[in-house]
């Protein structure tokens, strides 16, 4: 019988470390199997541990425990980081060079519909490669926990539909390209189609010239990667021409959207009486010797928007910067700036968010509220530049610079 206890002890502690990681990182549709199998597991546990009070062994029993919970913990952990998408490539089935056509690869990086943990892991195993500082190893379940939640605070994603929507005015917006047989193709870093599958269908179905052209801000780990992807499948061995247009962080069109866009929410509301808050995602200061392009790409972007804001009108002292994570000033405090220059309205503009996320429907609201802004201040939020024609502009124009080399 007391080895049929420890056993118990054992296996419901061991049990309670591995539902509780399941529990935390799971799809919402399985939370309900785990939460009872976590619940059950500490029963268990609490019912074995309850036959070893007042003796002596009850300190063994927990600390028995103690090790059992832990070691299902890890276990449970490494399992779940280790876990690899299975994704299954079109066959490349031509050899020759093509029909002659142009196709124009569309990548960006992509967000769920809803709560998916596999584009994290890949990240965060991109990071560890790179040795870049992260979530420590074993808190890491309560990261995935916290993504998890914010879409349900935002009710899904409708980032990848967006997109689609994006690439759609695109087609439209270069009536002569389509008309002699350029094609467009979308793929996502974060959800397939991926850049490599994308690239393989292009080259089936007869393309000459492929154009990758990356929807982002900043030359990063994103556009490296999707820049890999295509490159794994070798279209240049088959005498097929790859061009890359480069991010948007220098596109002209692209700052000038934003100057057009808060002119629009103006509303009648004098440019003196309006604070404008451009938010950038930010990267940590020790990924500066690793990604230095990236943060310093952001700034002048952001800078460039600032400049053209001030040149149309806007006061300088009410046009400010925040980042969403890692950088000064966050955007609680420059929210907070801006109440103190007396603004009767602020904007807030998501500047590197091509399409609606998670990070401008429920990060950057959240980061406002924390400010806790006088209820006279009226605040509107921009949460993609993507659908205004200058953006499209602004794509178009690094795709044609493809087009005519």
């Amino acid at each position: 019988m007391n080895f049929i206890i420890w056993v118990s002890v054992f296996i419901s502690a061991t049990g309670v470390g591995f539902f509780l990681i399941q529990y935390w990182v799971r799809p919402a549709n399985q939370m309900g199997v785990y939460s009872i199998l976590l619940t059950l597991a500490v029963i268990g546990l609490l019912v074995s541990l309850f036959q070893f009070v007042g003796k002596k062994t009850l300190l063994t029993a927990c600390l028995i425990a103690v090790a059992s919970f832990i070691a299902g913990y890890v276990i449970a952990n490494a399992a779940f980081l280790a876990q690899e998408e299975e994704r299954e490539l079109p066959e490349l089935t031509r050899t020759d060079g093509g029909d002659g056509h142009t196709a124009i690869l569309y990548f960006t990086h992509g967000e769920p519909p809803g709560y998916s943990a596999q584009p994290w892991i890949e990240t965060i195993r991109e990071l560890d490669h790179d040795n870049v500082p992260f979530v420590p190893w074993l808190a890491r379940p309560l990261f995935f926990k916290t993504v998890r939640h914010e879409y349900f605070m935002a009710g899904g994603s409708a980032h990848n539909e967006l997109h689609k929507v994006f690439l759609d005015n695109l087609r439209q917006a270069m009536p002569e390209e389509t008309a002699k047989g350029t094609r467009f193709y979308l793929a996502f870093l974060d959800s397939n189609p991926r850049p490599d599958e994308m690239t393989i269908r292009a080259i089936n179905d007869g393309a000459s010239k492929i154009i990758i052209l990356p929807v982002f801000i900043t030359e990063s780990t994103h556009t490296e990667a999707g820049k890999e992807m295509v490159a794994s499948v070798a279209p240049e061995q088959l005498g097929i021409e790859v061009c890359y247009t480069g991010a948007l962080w220098d596109s002209e069109s692209l700052h000038r959207a934003f100057v057009a866009r808060a002119n629009d929410m103006l509303n009648g509301l004098s440019k003196s009486k309006v604070g404008i808050l451009l938010v950038g995602h930010g990267q940590p200061t020790e990924w500066e010797a690793i990604y230095p392009a990236q943060n310093r790409q952001e700034s002048q972007y952001r800078e460039a928007i600032r400049e053209k804001l001030i040149a149309d009108g806007f006061s300088p002292n009410k046009v400010v910067l925040g980042w969403m994570e890692f950088q000064e000033p966050t955007i609680t405090a420059a929210a907070q700036e801006l109440a103190r220059q007396g603004v009767e309205k602020i904007l807030v503009f998501a500047v590197s968010l091509s399409a609606k996320s998670i990070h401008s429907e429920v990060d950057i609201p959240l980061a406002v509220e924390a400010a806790k802004l006088p209820k006279t201040i009226q605040v509107e939020y921009l949460g993609q530049y993507g659908d205004h024609p200058l953006a499209i502009q602004a794509i178009k124009e690094k795709v044609l610079s493809c087009l005519t080399k």
